[in-house]
């Protein structure tokens, strides 16, 4: 990993796990969302923070938007998202490791973002950001989009796990892969709102752009 520690936005992803017993949460959860984010663009890796607790940092909203869905996939974790100004500080270690030191605004936000999220919500995601109107509309779309993925049933994850978003005449080859109809598959991806959910990330990572830039402000 080379650490970019230039002054810029960046989007600040928390991500707690819900459970019953917030006081027990389960590392292999955190090992795992880890493990499911680990191919994306960042800024500084997701990794635990604290027992039940994710964080990572990107300075691209779609990859903000891709990590919130992996995150609230099955209900796992509630998802806090500050954007702001972030300065990374490398800082070694007595060992040989580097560690990594985040300050900013940005961070600010992060924080708040988490400590408002609130687990019992239907769909837990915040989004705080200097311009409080672009971060309750960003909001207000990335829980649309989470409640699809949030709810979708297993049946629908085995087939729409081995769609691609924008191909084409791919339902037959899954079909195929699951030994079942493309009837069965185009129900699946129906009922799923796969296509809707795919349509609408690119407007939620619009929106998480105009709390960087203060688009709504007059």
């Amino acid at each position: 990993m080379t650490w970019n520690c230039d002054t810029g936005t960046v989007f600040v992803l928390t991500l707690t796990q819900r459970v019953a017993d917030a006081s027990r949460p389960d590392p292999a959860t955190d090992r795992e969302v880890c493990r499911l984010l680990s191919g994306l663009s960042v800024r500084a890796p997701f990794q635990p923070s604290a027992a039940g607790v994710v964080r990572g940092l990107t300075e691209d909203a779609d990859v903000a938007v891709t990590a919130a869905m992996v995150a609230l996939r099955d209900d796992a974790y509630a998802v806090g998202i500050g954007v702001g100004d972030v300065f990374l500080t490398p800082v070694d270690q007595e060992d040989g490791r580097v560690a990594v030191t985040a300050e900013g605004p940005g961070m600010g936000f992060g924080h708040d973002a988490a400590q408002h999220t609130r687990s019992t919500e239907r769909v837990a995601v915040r989004v705080s950001a200097a311009d409080p109107e672009a971060a309750e509309q960003a909001e207000a779309v990335l829980r649309l989009v989470g409640h699809i993925v949030s709810v979708r049933s297993d049946a629908e994850w085995r087939v729409v796990d081995l769609l691609v978003p924008g191909a084409r005449g791919q339902q037959k080859t899954v079909a195929r892969q699951l030994g079942i109809t493309p009837q069965a598959v185009s129900k699946a991806v129906v009922r799923s709102l796969w296509h809707e959910e795919w349509r609408a990330r690119p407007a939620a990572a619009t929106l998480l752009r105009l709390c960087e830039s203060g688009g709504l402000q007059g």
